[in-house]
């Protein structure tokens, strides 16, 4: 009785220091994985990185881990061929069958699927902010975005007919969806200028718009996006992502 109780006490203190093992090296590798994605998607702080499943040791064993999420908190995608900016926020991404090298050089998942969200504020550079004549004596510019309700984005424009301006910007709910890598704003129905005749077409280029974005880390890409209180919220989804290397 008395070996077979302190058997018991060595294998739970083995059992204790191979959890302990277990998440020292989990800790190293989910801090080694955040810098080289920082160093590879030139970041401005870590990322937040997490290992899931237990044992980890068994994992990195068979060289492929299970389950890997990503998060940065604030992104610089790219968006469109001029070099312009927009900013991705609170990016988390879901990795799946992640393959790595013995130190963590490179490793690339087999699928991604996540989420985040771009602030109305950030999308309202992608609008015609400057004043633009939609019609003889009219000019137009959207002012503001906000949330709609029923996943519509509520477009604010400001207008000036024959030198006046109108006392309140004009509102107009707008459909969101993506096409590829680029998001689409588009008026549900057209605005009214103080009962001035606008051509279709010329409301619409001050209504409608789109942002591409196509820089996104590991080569996610664009999936699908909603209107949502503060901003639009997006998925994203990718095969073969590189987190590093």
């Amino acid at each position: 009785m008395r070996a077979l109780r302190i058997l018991l006490i060595v294998v739970v203190i083995l059992g204790g220091l191979f959890v302990l093992a277990d998440r020292l090296a989990v800790g190293f590798a989910e801090d080694e994985a955040a810098g080289k994605l920082q160093a590879n998607e030139n970041l401005s702080t870590a990322p937040d990185v997490s290992i899931k499943g237990f044992p980890f040791l068994t994992q990195v064993a068979s060289g492929t881990l299970d389950d890997v999420e990503v998060g940065i908190k604030d992104y610089e995608a790219t968006a469109g061929a001029e070099g312009e900016r927009i900013r991705i926020d609170d990016l988390t991404a879901n990795m799946k069958g992640v393959e790595f090298s013995g130190d963590y050089s490179s490793a690339t998942a087999a699928t991604a699927t996540g989420t985040a969200s771009i602030t109305y504020a950030e999308l309202l550079k992608t609008a015609k902010s400057e004043p633009t004549q939609v019609a003889p004596g009219v000019t137009a510019s959207v002012v503001g975005l906000s949330d709609g309700g029923n996943g519509k984005i509520k477009v604010a424009v400001e207008a000036t007919v024959l030198g006046n301006k109108l006392p309140n910007p004009v509102t107009v709910l707008s459909s969101v969806t993506t096409e590829g890598d680029t998001v689409k704003v588009k008026a549900d129905t057209l605005p009214d200028f103080g009962g001035a005749a606008i051509a279709e077409s010329k409301a619409r280029a001050i209504t409608d718009f789109e942002q591409k974005i196509d820089g996104l880390p590991g080569g996610i890409r664009l999936d699908q996006v909603r209107a949502a209180k503060s901003g639009v919220e997006i998925t994203v989804q990718g095969s073969n992502v590189r987190l590093a290397g």
